[in-house]
């Protein structure tokens, strides 16, 4: 039953509903613009440190600008319910659209992605997560403007046990492996959820579907899923490639913010219209020749000069000497000949010096991890060492240290991955085991088969990189362990106090169980503390039932 009022609004119907509330058509009473009011569950209220938390995030909200963003308009609280009301959006979400169209043309998703990035920008750059990325949050109008609803609903108003202690918020077919952990969410979770969008909108469905919710996060975090190519072939590769390293578990391997997102999609657009200009290029003449090899601007050249020849001598339509000379095939190929030697020195007059190509590797260095990394090394780095190695070796010998560390961690986590049969050296074999233990969860196992591996790769000179990749998780794994011990420590506080009331209030020594089960019975340290939080839970119900049964 839709309610009448809340605050300066009059309700007029229900639009839809969710974890955080009901949201509803509303006419503000006095200055009668529309409004989407949602109107949060009453509990909420009742949260420790609810309010103060309500009233400084919602400030933050207040200072979004962004057309991409719906803007929020008002906020308070009416005998004790709370409630904000932003922007009506007379238009879908993405999710009614792919109901009806099922998957998108791929310069549609670039379109409707680079609103997304700029949306996710301007909320980043304020300081504010979403952490709820999803289709059913993202509203079309009718001229295809995108904005984005419920901007950090989930940092703002959920529950203060939920935001401190690492609970999960967020929806599992679109939620990043750190949330799904329990982790605190940043800017590249958003990422991650912004390319699990995308992956639903080019395919037509999302990287991870199955039964429960619990089955779907888990597959975010130890899962692999199909490339979107495998369901599109004609996506251009570029997309491929980027929408599956917005979906890499290691955040670190995603994309660093939205807008680096935003320009490699432009550029995905200009790299696929320069191809089909070559591709064009490649063509064969009208009259059956085919361009010789040799660079665009000399074939284009050349090209023009005999088409613009053989314009003139047709319209003059002339019988002189000077029309049998151009119609001659060897004084053609001569001119052409001259035209691309002219190309080449113009070229050559153009070659960057050191300083410029440097200058280009260490552009390509300030991507992420990948293709463009090799580059940098194949194309400037060496060259470099090569024509002058005591001014250059000592500036590029850290980034080619950088490539060679990924190169390491490429080939044991890809080969674990893809089961590649070529044999692998017996230091890549043992950081594969360590890397597959610390991928299903197994912090401490992964953590001293690693340092048993570390006095081998210190004694072999040919494991240099594979040496520096062990250091490198070493300390990456002693930080998760800290964190996991947090956990521990935490959980068994909290069990402790369950124990102690659980006589007098068994009620909520139950809820208290049960809440850790939930939250925790995904993060892959907890599950011995979410093993006796089960069987405090089984004690309660099998004393319940005696009790009973001696009534």
């Amino acid at each position: 039953m839709t309610p009448e009022r809340i605050g300066p609004y009059h309700l007029e119907r229900l639009l839809g509903t969710g974890g955080m509330g009901s949201v509803y058509l509303g006419r503000h009473r006095d200055a009668g613009y529309l409004a989407a009011v949602k109107v949060l569950p009453a509990a909420m209220a009742r949260e420790e440190g609810f309010v103060v938390r309500f009233q400084r995030e919602v400030e933050a909200l207040r200072q979004l600008k962004s057309p991409h963003i719906v803007q929020l308009y008002d906020d308070g609280a009416d005998d004790g319910t709370y409630y904000y009301a932003m922007e009506y959006v007379d238009g879908e979400t993405l999710t009614d659209l792919l109901k009806r169209e099922r998957r998108l043309p791929w310069r549609e998703v670039i379109a409707m992605t680079l609103q997304m990035c700029a949306a996710l920008k301007a909320a980043h750059d304020a300081g504010i997560i979403h952490r709820d990325l999803k289709p059913s949050n993202l509203l079309i109008s009718a001229d295809r403007t995108i904005k984005l609803s419920d901007f950090g609903v989930a940092q703002v108003f959920a529950a203060s046990r939920l935001t401190v202690t690492g609970g999960i918020i967020g929806t599992a077919e679109y939620m990043s492996p750190e949330q799904a952990q329990g982790k605190r969410a940043s800017r590249r979770s958003d990422l991650y959820s912004l390319g699990a969008v995308m992956y639903v909108m080019l395919t037509g469905r999302p990287p991870f579907s199955g039964e429960s919710a619990i089955e779907v996060l888990k597959k975010h975090q130890f899962g692999q899923f199909d490339r979107p190519r495998n369901f599109v072939p004609e996506l251009p590769s570029w997309l491929d490639e980027l929408v599956c390293q917005m979906l890499e578990k290691d955040p670190e391997k995603r994309p660093p913010d939205a807008y680096v997102v935003s320009k490699r999609l432009q550029e995905i657009v200009a790299k696929v219209e320069l191809q089909k200009s070559q591709d064009s290029l490649e063509a064969p003449l009208s009259d059956g020749e085919t361009r010789l090899a040799g660079g665009g601007e000399q074939i284009v050249g050349a090209t023009l000069m005999r088409d613009v020849i053989r314009g003139e001598l047709s319209r003059d339509a002339r019988t002189d000497g000077l029309h049998g000379l151009f119609n001659n095939l060897w004084v053609l190929l001569g001119l052409l000949a001259l035209l691309v030697a002219g190309g080449i020195y113009t070229l050559r007059g153009r070659e960057l010096n050191s300083e410029q190509r440097f200058a280009r590797g260490v552009k390509l260095m300030e991507q992420p991890p990948g293709r463009e990394w090799l580059q940098a090394r194949n194309d400037y780095f060496l060259p470099l060492i090569e024509e002058d190695p005591e001014r250059w070796k000592p500036q590029v010998s850290n980034y080619l240290d950088d490539i060679a560390l990924y190169e390491a961690e490429s080939r044991v986590t890809n080969r674990r991955r893809s089961g590649a049969r070529t044999k692998a050296s017996e230091p890549e074999r043992w950081l594969g085991q360590v890397r597959s233990r610390w991928d299903a969860g197994d912090l401490p196992g992964a953590y001293r088969l690693l340092n048993e591996v570390r006095p081998l790769l210190e004694a072999d000179d040919q494991s240099e990189p594979l040496r520096k990749l062990a250091t490198r998780w070493s300390d990456m794994l002693q930080t998760q362990l800290a964190e996991a011990s947090d956990v521990e420590a935490y959980l068994k506080r909290i069990l402790q106090a369950a124990d102690a009331v659980a006589q007098e209030d068994p009620e909520r020594a139950q809820q208290i169980w049960k809440s850790v089960i939930e939250l925790y019975q995904l993060h892959p340290t907890a599950g011995e503390w979410v093993a006796i939080a089960r069987l405090r839970l089984q004690m309660l119900d099998g004393g319940s039932k005696t009790g009973n049964d001696k009534k």
